[in-house]
């Protein structure tokens, strides 16, 4: 596999790893900054639609791994 590419997927892994419940630093930041009465129920419910759409991002940049590579190709030419 392309060294870019792998950077890629670890750099998507280790954000998605920042906003999943339960242990998300981000989560923890997010509930800290927000007004009173909000729980973090509602910081990990409000985390999840970003979650799923970094889900597909992965699954997208798994199957086809030129999205990643199209850039950096242009780059060394």
């Amino acid at each position: 596999y392309d060294p870019v590419w792998f950077g890629a997927i670890m750099l998507l892994n280790m954000e998605m790893a920042t906003i999943s419940p339960p242990f998300g630093l981000n989560l923890f930041v997010m509930r800290g900054v927000a007004p009173r009465g909000v729980t973090m129920g509602d910081v990990y419910a409000a985390s999840i639609p970003f979650l799923l759409l970094d889900l597909l991002v992965m699954g997208l940049l798994l199957a086809f791994p030129s999205l990643v590579l199209w850039l950096p190709s242009l780059i060394s030419k």
